[in-house]
C-alpha cells in the first residue's frame, strides 16, 4: 500500500512540474516578478513626491511665504538671552 501511495505522489509531481513548465515556467515567472518590481517602485516614488508636496503645503501655510534662515535665529536667540542677563 505504501508503495502504490508513493507512484501516485510522484506521477502528481510530474504532472505539476509538467503544468509549470506549459504555463511558461521560471522564465514567465521571472518576467512577472519584474514587473511587479518597477511597478511598486512606480508608486513608491509617486507615493514620496505626493508626501513631499504635501509636507512642503503644509510648512508654507504653518510658517508662512519666508523661512528665517539659521543666521538669523541665532542671533534672535542670542538677542532674548543677552536680555534676560
Amino acid at each position: 500500500m505504501d508503495v502504490f501511495t508513493l507512484f501516485i505522489a510522484i506521477v502528481a509531481l510530474v504532472i505539476a512540474i509538467l503544468a509549470f513548465q506549459r504555463t511558461g515556467g521560471i522564465n514567465d515567472l521571472r518576467q512577472q516578478m519584474e514587473d511587479l518590481s518597477a511597478k511598486s517602485e512606480y508608486a513608491t516614488n509617486g507615493a514620496r513626491d505626493m508626501t513631499a508636496d504635501a509636507i512642503s503645503r503644509l510648512e508654507t501655510f504653518i510658517r508662512g511665504q519666508q523661512k528665517p534662515s539659521a543666521p538669523e535665529e541665532e542671533s534672535s536667540t542670542l538677542e532674548v538671552l543677552n536680555k534676560k542677563n
